[in-house]
């Protein structure tokens, strides 16, 4: 080999080395202009704002005691309790009518439960009569027996038929008792007072145990039903005022919370609640729609924001309340969170 060759070939080793040790420390400041570089975010101002703090309810107004009214007595229906009209024509019982307690509203045909009575009346005679026979045979052949003129058997006779027909007597009378009791029951009366909801026999209708003939409601008290989520269920307490509105009347009106159920409805997954209003007046109709507003919802979230913890609350269409951990003013990442650590340079972008 000559000596210009070997020069050569220490010339080209020695400019590989060096485009290798340049590669080299070209690829390290890459890495490290890569490394150092600032990841771009999109940052948002913290706020005041007033978002509210309340949630609004759609409440139904119900009776707060209502109760279908049926015939405990079979036959057909004789009469129905008459009233005024409007116009000073006396009519049947019907829906919107006020009725006190005791009412009779309806007459169930008596001829047959007097029939009964009587018979029942007549056999407490029959067994009355028989009852003073054996009293006094009763009381000779005690007499008898004590003389010695009478043997056990006699005696242990008229005892026994002293026990019959003073249980013959007893008999009568619960039949009297029975007779009488299904008599009244020919008549429906009004269990207290309140308003005809439903009438659904006429004269002459075939009645019973089964058929209903009346819906009465008390709306003296009246209570708004409304449903809410879990999520608000720290916001009502029995025994809590509560104001009611509705569109159909103005003012409030002010009730207390008198039921909150257990468990929530496996459709809706809600959970009922009932506010009693007093309603004197009777202003409240059954079957108005109410109004209800609660207090907003407790914060339930807390999440993990570098570098600090921060409490969320409700969120408002696109924003989200921040209750602890920021202050108005400050800039908060929202968008390209995921992408940065703690201690990291970022750049903000528009």
């Amino acid at each position: 080999m000559s000596t210009r060759t070997g020069e050569s070939m220490r010339k080209a080793s020695f400019l590989i080395g060096a485009l290798v040790s340049l590669a080299i420390l070209t690829g390290c400041r890459q890495d490290a202009a890569i490394e150092h570089s600032p990841t771009p975010v999109r940052t948002a101002e913290v706020r005041l704002m007033d978002a509210g703090t309340s949630n609004t309810y759609s409440a139904n107004i119900q009776p707060y005691q209502q109760v279908d009214l049926s015939f405990k007595s079979n036959g057909y229906l004789a009469s129905i309790k008459q009233v005024k009209d409007a116009d000073g024509h006396m009519r049947n019982l019907d829906i919107g009518d006020y009725v006190t307690q005791g009412t009779v509203l309806a007459t169930v045909q008596q001829d047959d439960y007097k029939d009964k009575l009587s018979q029942a009346n007549a056999s407490l005679e029959r067994s009355q009569a028989e009852y003073e026979r054996a009293k006094l045979q009763y009381d000779r052949i005690t007499k008898l027996y004590a003389a010695g003129a009478a043997t056990k058997p006699d005696l242990d006779d008229v005892t026994a038929q002293l026990a019959s027909t003073s249980a013959a007597v007893a008999n009568s009378k619960a039949q009297i008792s029975e007779a009488q009791i299904a008599l009244g029951y020919c008549e429906l009366k009004a269990p207290f007072s309140g308003w005809v909801l439903k009438r659904s026999v006429d004269v002459g209708s075939l009645v019973g145990p089964t058929t209903n003939g009346f819906t009465l409601a008390d709306t003296h008290s009246v209570k708004a039903v409304f449903g809410i989520p879990d999520t608000a269920i720290g916001n009502v307490k029995l025994g809590n005022k509560q104001s009611v509105t509705t569109e159909a009347l103005p003012g409030n009106f002010v009730g207390h919370i008198t039921s909150i159920s257990a468990a929530a409805d496996p459709k809706s997954r809600v959970y009922s609640v009932e506010v009693r209003i007093d309603n004197p007046q009777n202003e409240l109709k059954a079957g108005m729609i109410g109004t209800i507003v609660l207090g907003g919802r407790r914060p339930n979230a807390k999440v993990l924001v570098v570098p600090q913890d921060v409490t969320l609350g409700d969120t408002y269409g696109n924003n989200i309340a921040v209750l602890t951990g920021l202050s108005a003013g400050e800039r908060v990442v929202t968008s390209g969170a995921n992408m940065i650590r703690a201690g990291e340079m970022v750049r903000v972008i528009q």
